[in-house]
């Protein structure tokens, strides 16, 4: 099936997911709330520790370390695809905590009109985690 993407849905789309750039960026978790739907569920894994969990614990992760912590970080979305209402869209990530880089694969669903992130799996690309 071909992709019904309009640009309205793209620019909607990229919007959800610039919420979660600037929420976990800054550690904002109004901004996250308003990306993520509740329930969603995050999947990924950094030097071989899983962080698989509920979207909230990452709310909570993030409220206590923001991403940007000395202006390095930035994100551009490379793509979005969109059959109806789902789609994907793809975040490269790069000066997380300073120099740790990602690759996030967003999967979202228009619920009740509004563009919701469902699920967020992630690839760690590079840079090592800060001590805690």
């Amino acid at each position: 099936m071909a992709a019904t993407e309009t640009a309205t849905d793209r620019d909607a789309i990229t919007s959800t997911v610039q919420l979660y750039v600037d929420g976990a960026s800054s550690g904002d978790v109004a901004k996250l709330r308003d990306a993520f739907h509740q329930e969603a569920r995050m999947f990924g894994s950094v030097g071989g520790q899983r962080f698989d969990m509920p979207i909230a614990q990452m709310f909570d992760l993030v409220a206590s370390q923001p991403m940007d912590t000395d202006g390095a970080y930035s994100a551009r979305v490379t793509s979005v695809e969109q059959v109806g209402d789902v789609a994907t869209a793809t975040l490269e990530e790069s000066g997380c905590w300073g120099a740790v880089s990602f690759v996030d694969f967003f999967a979202l669903a228009r619920i009740e009109g509004t563009w919701k992130i469902v699920s967020k799996v992630f690839a760690h690309t590079g840079g090592e985690m800060p001590a805690a």
